[in-house]
């Protein structure tokens, strides 16, 4: 989701207002989290109501009382001031307020998941690895002659009391396609969640599982090559041999040892 300009302006003084909105509140976040996604999506199929919401030449007073009449008996108060609040803003063109509501849901089921920010990170990047290696249950998510209650309730037999609340909601936003395919809507997910709690996110691939003295020094690592702190994921990957691979945004740091061979040949041979 590539906002720009004045979309993302709003987006993060409306980010803003959401955490003050739901701030301590779990519930209040989870019930958002459920709202604004039900607004993206009938802003989403609904263009004249999309059209009507962005038009800069229409008063924020009429704008907001559309909304009211629309959603009023459909949302939580928190949600309602959101949109009320998205409305009155500008976007840079008409379909990123959609896509900015969206957004605002998936801060919100981050937030839902409280002091369990980290957990909710490993569980999403354990889906999408279960997704990306599985082609069955990956056609199943994305088949678009199933119907989207259909693929929730296989979410629903997949997730249901085995991971966070936050992360099947989440899962179930997937489904959406906004980002073109699930995998690539979790790692969004994955990489929000981090920035929400004020991190950055890390892949980092080894030949075998690091001890907790590794992890929290590659850790302190990370956090001070980068200026923040960095929640890594660890993938055990044979292929590795020995070092360590991380990935970071589009930052590589590759230490393997089949990348110091490849790179010792390539001296040789040169």
């Amino acid at each position: 989701m590539d906002l720009r300009g004045a979309s993302a302006e709003s987006v993060a003084a409306l980010t803003d207002q959401l955490k003050a909105s739901v701030s301590g509140s779990v519930a209040a976040a989870a019930t958002a989290a459920d709202s604004l996604y039900s607004v993206a999506r009938t802003l989403r199929t609904e263009p004249a109501l999309r059209r009507f919401a962005t038009d800069g030449s229409i008063p924020a007073e009429a704008k907001t009382g559309l909304v009211g009449e629309v959603f009023g008996a459909k949302l939580d108060e928190a949600a309602l001031e959101i949109v009320k609040a998205a409305v009155s803003r500008r976007w840079t063109h008409a379909g990123d307020l959609a896509d900015g509501v969206e957004r605002l849901a998936e801060v919100a089921a981050v937030l839902s998941a409280g002091t369990e920010g980290g957990k909710l990170s490993d569980e999403l990047f354990a889906l999408g690895r279960v997704v990306g290696d599985n082609p069955e249950l990956r056609d199943a998510l994305a088949d678009p002659a199933r119907s989207t209650e259909d693929k929730s309730a296989l979410l629903d037999r997949l997730l249901g009391g085995k991971a966070l609340p936050a992360t099947l909601t989440l899962a179930k936003q997937a489904l959406g396609g906004t980002y073109g395919t699930i995998t690539g809507a979790l790692a969004s997910y994955r990489r929000l969640a981090a920035d929400v709690h004020g991190e950055s996110v890390a892949t980092v691939r080894v030949a075998r599982p690091l001890s907790d003295e590794q992890a929290r020094r590659l850790d302190a690592a990370l956090a001070q090559q980068y200026g923040r702190p960095v929640h890594a994921n660890v993938v055990v990957d044979p292929a590795v041999i020995g070092g360590i691979r991380v990935e970071i945004g589009d930052d590589i740091i590759d230490g393997t040892i089949v990348t110091r061979l490849d790179e010792a040949g390539r001296r040789l041979a040169g």
